[in-house]
């Protein structure tokens, strides 16, 4: 019944329709995004005004935390690949982080004095190491997923991974907008509120997607999408292993935050392996390592643009909330609502871009992927320089108008719809079946060193109520505002240019890999 039900599923080349299984990852997705940017529009807030920590401790703590958050897709694309399967994984990523969100909430509820209490700090770390774990599990999975609904030569999957990602955004943007005016009220008791409403979205996300997950996840042809490997072993192995793998990443993210750095040689360490690992492998032909290596290439490059654009939660918040006029029609808006800005223009944006794609592929205009994610880091740039010139000779105390942050947020927004559904494709489209999962974690990899350069980034914002002297970064003394937000002018239209100088060559090693048979 499940290969005819496919075949009546299944759309004619030409047509711009998409299985239905893309909307229940759509929806899966956008439910996961509910909780995890709900929690990530609060959370340097709730550790600066509940947990008392200060803005370049909170800064930094934030960024090991959340490039744990896309380093452990390494591990669970690994065993998704070799042991449980892209469902098995994204149930078990679900449940954890759920338990992860009511974790928070639990630690949330101890405010104000009592934040410094052991207790609140151990529910924090337990809770924030729940959410590292269950993200490795859920994150790859769910995202090369997407690309196994088509078939290897279908020119829709620029445009599916578009939709896809507005489904990221539209959680985001309910995700932030709820936390941030039932958790953002001035009262540090009512944090706890934003953890709440995240993990029940992430347990509608969870139940969800296993209630649709055999009716709607297959291939054109109809077999099953995601199911546990043939002959794989250790299933229940793997989940003895969970509890050691939690305690090794609160452990990680403790010492980190203790002032040992071991997240930035884990970084390290991780692309050796993996590349190891993958090139080391005898079956891979020389196409399929020219497409291997444009992934990597490519993932430098997207270091730039993340470690830029995850200002937002950390020196942007701190921006909004100190130096913005925020009243609107007479009423002050939370800092953290500003984050909502991106999802609403990626919301917005992405159906538009989307169509774009298509009708430029439809014409053979459309312009390859490298050229597109150049667009986006010079997009990137042109939303700081606006800031720039907001804050420019604006003294402490002085507030800005929100234009300049709203111009900000859109520009991001379309640069980021330039890069990274458009990369999520890339690498769908280039990695040979076996590695799917694990080089869908290289692309997160690469997030995660944006992130934590991010928070040291964000450590670097200029406090002008601070004695210290000014924060240095390679030589370079930042003084006020202007100079913060010129550090991401200058590095992201630098990569931009770059990116766009090699995106030829790039493009010819793309097309040797698609006009080569896949590896198996």
């Amino acid at each position: 019944m499940q290969p005819a039900a496919a075949q009546r599923e299944q759309p004619i080349p030409a047509s711009t329709s998409h299985p239905k299984g893309l909307y229940l990852l759509f929806a899966t997705e956008m439910w996961e995004r509910f909780s995890y940017y709900g929690m990530r529009a609060v959370l340097v807030l709730f550790l600066t005004k509940a947990m008392l920590m200060d803005k370049a401790f909170a800064s930094k703590f934030y960024g090991g935390y959340t490039s744990l958050i896309y380093l452990t897709p390494l591990i669970g694309g690994f065993i998704a690949d070799r042991y449980w399967g892209n469902r098995r994984s994204i149930l078990t990523g679900g449940a954890l982080m759920a338990l992860g969100q009511f974790t928070l909430f639990a630690a949330a509820s101890n405010y104000g004095a009592e934040a410094t209490h052991p207790l609140s700090h151990q529910l924090l770390y337990l809770g924030l190491g729940l959410m590292i774990l269950g993200n490795g599990f859920f994150k790859p999975n769910i995202s090369s997923m997407v690309g196994s609904l088509y078939s290897a030569t279908d020119k829709r999957k620029d445009a599916a991974y578009t939709i896809f990602y507005m489904g990221i955004n539209l959680g985001s943007f309910f995700g932030n907008t709820v936390t941030s005016l039932v958790g953002d009220t001035g009262r540090s008791e009512d944090f706890r509120w934003a953890f709440l409403a995240c993990g029940i979205a992430m347990v509608l996300g969870t139940v969800f997607f296993q209630w649709g997950k055999t009716r709607y996840l297959h291939t054109p042809t109809g077999e099953q999408v995601g199911e546990t490997p043939v002959n794989s072993g250790g299933i229940k192995g793997v989940f003895a292993l969970l509890p050691v793998l939690l305690a090794v990443m609160i452990g990680i993210l403790w010492l980190d935050s203790a002032k040992f750095a071991t997240i930035a040689p884990l970084l390290g360490i991780a692309v050796v392996v993996i590349a190891f690992m993958i090139f080391s492998d005898k079956s891979l032909s020389g196409a399929d390592i020219q497409g291997i290596l444009v992934i990597f290439i490519v993932s430098f490059f997207v270091v730039f643009f993340w470690a830029a654009f995850e200002q937002a939660p950390a020196s942007l918040t701190f921006f909004a909330d100190e130096q913005m006029d925020r009243h609107l029609f007479g009423y002050e808006l939370p800092a953290s609502l500003f984050q909502n800005l991106n999802g609403f223009f990626v919301v917005a944006g992405a159906p538009v871009m989307a169509l774009i794609w298509t009708a430029l592929g439809r014409r053979g205009a459309e312009p390859p992927s490298p050229v597109k994610m150049a667009m986006g880091l010079a997009l990137l740039a042109l939303g700081y320089l606006v800031m720039c010139f907001g804050v420019h000779d604006v003294q402490p105390g002085m507030k800005v108008s929100m234009f300049f942050l709203v111009a900000l947020y859109f520009f991001h927004s379309i640069g980021e719809l330039c890069l990274s559904p458009i990369g999520l494709s890339l690498v769908n489209k280039l990695a040979p079946v076996k590695f799917s999962s694990l080089l869908m974690a290289v692309w997160f990899l690469a997030n995660a060193a944006a992130n934590y350069l991010a928070g040291y980034m964000s450590s670097l914002y200029p406090d002008p109520k601070s004695t210290k002297p000014a924060p240095v970064l390679l030589g370079y003394h930042i003084e006020n505002l202007y100079d913060f937000f010129l550090v991401f002018v200058v590095s992201a239209a630098v990569a931009a240019v770059i990116l766009f100088a090699i995106s030829g060559k790039l493009a010819k090693m793309m097309d040797a890999r698609n006009h080569a048979p896949a590896a198996a």
